[in-house]
C-alpha cells in the first residue's frame, strides 16, 4: 500500500513538473505587473552598463539566489526553481512579451519585485549599477 502511495505521489509530481516545464515556454506571457513609475518607466541607463557584470550577476552572484536559477540559462524561463512556480518566471526570449516591457519596467521590478509571482525585490542585495548591468545583459543577449 505504501509503493502505491508513493507511485501516485511521483506520477502526480512529475506531471505537476512537466506541465510547468511547457508553462515556461509559452508565448506570449500575460502579467498583471503593477507598472513602474512614468519616470522610472521612461529610463533607460543600459548604454553605460556593463554586460560582462551583468551576466556574471545574472548567472552566478546575484542574492539571494542567481537569476538563472529560475529565468534559466539561456533566459527561456526553465530554470530549475522556476519550474515550480506559478505563474512561470518571465520568457526573456519571448519577443511578443518583452517588447511591452520597457527598461525602466525591468528595473522597476528586479528592484522591487512582482506581486503575484516568484519575483522577489532585490533593493537591498543589488545596487542600481548592478541592476542596470543584468538588464543590458538580458536585452542583449536574450531579447533578439
Amino acid at each position: 500500500m505504501r509503493k502505491f502511495a508513493l507511485s501516485i505521489a511521483f506520477i502526480v509530481l512529475s506531471l505537476f513538473l512537466v506541465n510547468t516545464a511547457f508553462a515556461a515556454t509559452k508565448c506570449p506571457q500575460p502579467r498583471k505587473t503593477k507598472s513602474a513609475p512614468s519616470s522610472t518607466f521612461k529610463s533607460d541607463k543600459t548604454k553605460r552598463a556593463n554586460v560582462k557584470k551583468g551576466k556574471a550577476i545574472y548567472q552566478k552572484t546575484a542574492k539571494p539566489m542567481a537569476c538563472q536559477m529560475c529565468h534559466g540559462k539561456k533566459g527561456g524561463g526553465d530554470g530549475k526553481l522556476g519550474k515550480a512556480l506559478k505563474p512561470a518566471p518571465r520568457n526573456f526570449k519571448c519577443a511578443k512579451t518583452m517588447k511591452k516591457v520597457s527598461a525602466g519596467q525591468m528595473f522597476w521590478i528586479i528592484k522591487h519585485g512582482s506581486k503575484g509571482t516568484g519575483m522577489v525585490a532585490h533593493k537591498k542585495t543589488l545596487k542600481d549599477k548592478d541592476i542596470w548591468n543584468v538588464i543590458k545583459y538580458i536585452r542583449k543577449d536574450f531579447m533578439k
